[in-house]
């Protein structure tokens, strides 16, 4: 039997009567420039799903199934994907600001050119997940692991990367600047590409094992009043 071909739905308000009423046919939907504001969409399986350029603040996707679904132009201040499933799933050029992503599985999710700022993901399951050129400024991503991966211009600024795994990881374009870094590790990491801005020579310590560029070096010591000939 072929898969039946896509539900497109444009330009609607969409709560969780019509979510139903789309997942009981048994197909796919994409949802474009849909309103799906405050809508409690929590434990629904929508795999596969694709939402472009919908608004989703404060939308209730806690715990829904969303493996493989896309993400696109979406914008969704303080969502909720607590305990999703995110395996696969893909955004880009979303803005979800303060989102939760507690507990969420996000093996191979990728985020690109998305805004993630105060966006909360701890205690997530993370294996492949990657971000390029996204915001995560003040976002929470505690004992993330990005080991042996290349990381391009993101700005992590002020964010908890506490217990975070950087070995091994290339940093191009990218801010670490006044990050939360307590246990995390940077052996063989090449920091050359990222902003430190904000540390301290105690804080330095931290990056044993990585390789920082001159002027990095210098404006460590600086922060000292120390002047590098």
């Amino acid at each position: 039997m072929s898969e039946q071909s896509p539900i497109e739905v444009s330009e609607q308000r969409i709560g969780r009567a019509e979510m139903l009423g789309f997942t009981a046919a048994g197909s796919t939907v994409v949802l474009s420039g849909c309103i799906l504001e405050e809508a409690d969409l929590s434990g629904l399986d929508l795999q596969r799903w694709e939402f472009r350029n919908c608004r989703m603040t404060t939308v209730n996707l806690r715990a829904a199934d969303l493996e493989g679904a896309k993400f696109e132009g979406c914008r969704g201040p303080f969502a909720n994907f607590t305990g999703a499933n995110l395996a696969e799933a893909e955004f880009r050029n979303c803005d979800f600001n303060n989102a939760a992503f507690l507990e969420a599985k996000m093996n191979d999710t990728r985020f690109v050119g998305c805004k993630l700022t105060g966006a909360n993901l701890t205690r997530i399951a993370s294996l492949g997940l990657s971000f390029k050129e996204t915001i995560l400024a003040q976002a929470r991503l505690p004992a993330l692991s990005f080991r042996k991966s290349r990381i391009e211009r993101v700005d992590f600024g002020m964010a908890d990367l506490s217990k975070c795994d950087f070995r091994d990881v290339v940093f191009d374009g990218c801010s670490l600047r006044d990050t939360g870094l307590v246990d995390a590790r940077f052996e063989g990491a090449d920091l050359r590409g990222a902003d430190l801005g904000g540390l301290k020579l105690i804080d330095a310590k931290k990056f044993k094992g990585a390789t920082i560029s001159r002027q990095q070096a210098g404006d460590i010591l600086a922060e000292l009043g120390l002047k590098v000939q």
